[in-house]
Protein backbone atom coordinates (compact mmCIF):
# COMPACT_ATOMS: atom_id res chain seq x y z
CA UNK A 1 0.00 0.00 0.00
CA UNK A 2 3.06 2.24 -0.03
CA UNK A 3 2.44 3.36 -3.62
CA UNK A 4 -1.19 4.17 -2.82
CA UNK A 5 -0.34 6.23 0.24
CA UNK A 6 2.23 8.11 -1.83
CA UNK A 7 -0.42 8.79 -4.50
CA UNK A 8 -2.84 10.07 -1.85
CA UNK A 9 -0.20 12.45 -0.53
CA UNK A 10 0.50 13.73 -4.04
CA UNK A 11 -3.22 14.17 -4.74
CA UNK A 12 -3.77 16.17 -1.56
CA UNK A 13 -0.95 18.48 -2.66
CA UNK A 14 -2.39 18.98 -6.14
CA UNK A 15 -5.75 20.27 -4.91
CA UNK A 16 -4.53 23.55 -3.31
CA UNK A 17 -2.11 24.08 -6.21
CA UNK A 18 -4.95 23.74 -8.71
CA UNK A 19 -7.14 26.19 -6.79
CA UNK A 20 -4.25 28.65 -6.49
CA UNK A 21 -3.54 28.43 -10.21
CA UNK A 22 -7.20 28.97 -11.03
CA UNK A 23 -7.45 32.05 -8.81
CA UNK A 24 -4.14 33.51 -10.00
CA UNK A 25 -5.31 33.33 -13.59
CA UNK A 26 -8.64 34.94 -12.75
CA UNK A 27 -6.74 37.93 -11.32
CA UNK A 28 -5.02 38.40 -14.69
CA UNK A 29 -8.36 39.59 -16.06
CA UNK A 30 -8.00 42.61 -13.77
CA UNK A 31 -4.61 44.13 -14.71
CA UNK A 32 -3.30 46.32 -11.94
CA UNK A 33 -6.20 45.15 -9.80
CA UNK A 34 -8.73 47.15 -11.82
CA UNK A 35 -11.52 46.35 -14.27
CA UNK A 36 -10.31 47.08 -17.80
CA UNK A 37 -12.53 48.94 -20.28
CA UNK A 38 -11.77 46.82 -23.36
CA UNK A 39 -10.97 43.10 -23.33
CA UNK A 40 -8.68 43.65 -26.31
CA UNK A 41 -6.34 45.44 -23.92
CA UNK A 42 -5.64 42.21 -22.05
CA UNK A 43 -2.48 40.28 -22.89
CA UNK A 44 -3.08 37.51 -25.42
CA UNK A 45 -1.77 34.84 -23.07
CA UNK A 46 -4.56 35.60 -20.59
CA UNK A 47 -7.03 34.21 -23.14
CA UNK A 48 -5.10 30.95 -23.43
CA UNK A 49 -6.41 30.03 -19.93
CA UNK A 50 -3.18 28.34 -18.87
CA UNK A 51 -3.90 28.69 -15.17
CA UNK A 52 -7.62 27.95 -15.42
CA UNK A 53 -7.44 24.94 -17.73
CA UNK A 54 -3.88 23.63 -17.52
CA UNK A 55 -3.04 24.11 -13.84
CA UNK A 56 -6.67 24.24 -12.69
CA UNK A 57 -9.40 22.11 -14.23
CA UNK A 58 -7.15 19.46 -15.82
CA UNK A 59 -5.35 19.00 -12.51
CA UNK A 60 -8.50 18.24 -10.52
CA UNK A 61 -9.08 14.91 -12.27
CA UNK A 62 -5.62 13.43 -11.53
CA UNK A 63 -5.86 14.73 -7.95
CA UNK A 64 -9.19 12.96 -7.36
CA UNK A 65 -7.88 9.73 -8.88
CA UNK A 66 -4.76 9.85 -6.70
CA UNK A 67 -6.81 10.52 -3.57
CA UNK A 68 -9.11 7.57 -4.26
CA UNK A 69 -6.38 4.98 -4.73
CA UNK A 70 -5.91 4.12 -1.05
CA UNK A 71 -9.59 3.17 -0.76
CA UNK A 72 -9.58 1.11 -3.94
CA UNK A 73 -11.10 -2.38 -3.61
CA UNK A 74 -8.62 -5.08 -4.64
CA UNK A 75 -11.39 -7.45 -5.75
CA UNK A 76 -12.68 -5.58 -8.76
CA UNK A 77 -10.84 -7.62 -11.39
CA UNK A 78 -12.46 -11.04 -11.91
CA UNK A 79 -11.85 -12.06 -8.31
CA UNK A 80 -8.10 -11.58 -8.55
CA UNK A 81 -6.70 -10.03 -5.40
CA UNK A 82 -3.97 -7.96 -7.06
CA UNK A 83 -5.41 -7.28 -10.51
CA UNK A 84 -7.78 -4.57 -9.30
CA UNK A 85 -4.99 -2.73 -7.51
CA UNK A 86 -2.70 -2.98 -10.51
CA UNK A 87 -5.38 -1.63 -12.85
CA UNK A 88 -6.09 1.28 -10.51
CA UNK A 89 -2.40 2.18 -10.36
CA UNK A 90 -2.14 1.94 -14.15
CA UNK A 91 -5.15 4.27 -14.48
CA UNK A 92 -3.51 6.73 -12.12
CA UNK A 93 -0.44 6.71 -14.38
CA UNK A 94 -2.57 7.74 -17.35
CA UNK A 95 -4.15 10.57 -15.37
CA UNK A 96 -0.70 11.61 -14.16
CA UNK A 97 0.41 11.97 -17.78
CA UNK A 98 -2.66 14.13 -18.41
CA UNK A 99 -1.59 16.22 -15.42
CA UNK A 100 1.92 16.62 -16.82
CA UNK A 101 0.48 17.85 -20.12
CA UNK A 102 -1.89 20.31 -18.42
CA UNK A 103 0.75 21.70 -16.09
CA UNK A 104 3.25 21.83 -18.95
CA UNK A 105 0.82 23.88 -20.99
CA UNK A 106 0.39 26.38 -18.16
CA UNK A 107 4.15 26.48 -17.58
CA UNK A 108 4.93 27.24 -21.23
CA UNK A 109 2.22 29.91 -21.53
CA UNK A 110 3.48 31.59 -18.35
CA UNK A 111 7.12 31.53 -19.49
CA UNK A 112 6.22 33.02 -22.87
CA UNK A 113 4.10 35.73 -21.26
CA UNK A 114 6.81 36.67 -18.75
CA UNK A 115 9.35 36.99 -21.56
CA UNK A 116 6.92 38.95 -23.75
CA UNK A 117 5.68 41.31 -21.06
CA UNK A 118 2.19 42.76 -20.64
CA UNK A 119 0.07 44.55 -23.18
CA UNK A 120 -0.28 48.20 -22.20
CA UNK A 121 -0.86 51.71 -23.46
CA UNK A 122 2.54 52.66 -24.82
CA UNK A 123 3.91 56.12 -24.09
CA UNK A 124 5.72 56.58 -27.40
CA UNK A 125 2.69 56.28 -29.70
CA UNK A 126 -0.37 56.16 -27.38
CA UNK A 127 -1.49 52.79 -28.73
CA UNK A 128 -2.00 49.46 -26.98
CA UNK A 129 0.68 46.89 -27.61
CA UNK A 130 3.79 45.16 -26.33
CA UNK A 131 6.64 47.63 -25.81
CA UNK A 132 9.21 45.10 -24.60
CA UNK A 133 11.46 42.72 -26.52
CA UNK A 134 12.85 39.35 -25.34
CA UNK A 135 12.32 40.07 -21.67
CA UNK A 136 14.46 43.22 -21.68
CA UNK A 137 12.18 44.80 -19.08
CA UNK A 138 13.20 42.08 -16.62
CA UNK A 139 16.78 43.35 -16.67
CA UNK A 140 16.11 47.07 -16.93
CA UNK A 141 13.39 48.45 -14.68
CA UNK A 142 13.71 51.88 -16.32
CA UNK A 143 11.90 50.41 -19.34
CA UNK A 144 8.77 50.04 -17.23
CA UNK A 145 8.05 53.71 -17.86
CA UNK A 146 7.13 52.78 -21.45
CA UNK A 147 3.79 51.50 -20.15
CA UNK A 148 1.38 54.30 -19.30
CA UNK A 149 -1.74 52.29 -18.47
CA UNK A 150 -3.05 50.25 -16.70
CA UNK A 151 -1.35 51.40 -13.53
CA UNK A 152 1.01 48.81 -12.00
CA UNK A 153 0.31 46.43 -14.88
CA UNK A 154 3.93 45.22 -15.09
CA UNK A 155 4.37 44.01 -11.49
CA UNK A 156 0.84 42.60 -11.59
CA UNK A 157 1.54 40.70 -14.81
CA UNK A 158 4.98 39.54 -13.69
CA UNK A 159 3.88 38.41 -10.23
CA UNK A 160 0.84 36.41 -11.34
CA UNK A 161 2.51 34.71 -14.29
CA UNK A 162 5.51 33.91 -12.08
CA UNK A 163 3.13 32.27 -9.60
CA UNK A 164 1.60 30.24 -12.44
CA UNK A 165 5.08 29.32 -13.66
CA UNK A 166 6.06 27.99 -10.23
CA UNK A 167 2.74 26.18 -9.75
CA UNK A 168 3.09 24.56 -13.17
CA UNK A 169 6.64 23.41 -12.40
CA UNK A 170 5.59 21.88 -9.06
CA UNK A 171 2.60 20.17 -10.65
CA UNK A 172 4.79 18.70 -13.39
CA UNK A 173 7.11 17.32 -10.72
CA UNK A 174 4.25 15.85 -8.67
CA UNK A 175 2.62 14.20 -11.68
CA UNK A 176 5.97 12.88 -12.92
CA UNK A 177 6.51 11.29 -9.50
CA UNK A 178 3.09 9.66 -9.76
CA UNK A 179 3.91 8.31 -13.23
CA UNK A 180 6.86 6.48 -11.68
CA UNK A 181 4.86 5.55 -8.57
CA UNK A 182 1.97 4.29 -10.69
CA UNK A 183 4.23 2.18 -12.89
CA UNK A 184 5.82 0.65 -9.80
CA UNK A 185 2.38 -0.13 -8.39
CA UNK A 186 1.31 -1.64 -11.73
CA UNK A 187 4.37 -3.81 -12.15
CA UNK A 188 4.93 -4.83 -8.53
CA UNK A 189 1.32 -5.04 -7.40
CA UNK A 190 0.22 -4.80 -3.78
CA UNK A 191 1.23 -7.56 -1.42
CA UNK A 192 -1.09 -6.48 1.37
CA UNK A 193 -4.39 -6.97 -0.37
CA UNK A 194 -7.54 -6.60 1.65
CA UNK A 195 -8.46 -10.26 1.34
CA UNK A 196 -12.10 -9.59 0.46
CA UNK A 197 -11.93 -11.94 -2.54
CA UNK A 198 -11.57 -14.77 -0.12
CA UNK A 199 -13.03 -15.12 3.34
CA UNK A 200 -9.69 -15.80 4.99
CA UNK A 201 -8.71 -12.25 6.05
CA UNK A 202 -5.73 -10.20 4.93
CA UNK A 203 -2.88 -11.94 3.17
Amino acid sequence: MCTERCAKCLGSTLIPLAVSGFLAHLLLFFPGGKVIDDNDHLSDEVWYFGGILGSGVLMIFPALVFLGLENNDCCMCCGNESCGKRFAMFTSTIFAVVGVLGAGYSFIISAVSINKGPKCLMVNNSTWGYPFLDGDYLRDRDLWSQCEKPDNVIPWHLTLFSILLIIGAVQILICAIQVINGLLGTLCGDYQCCGCCRGDGPV
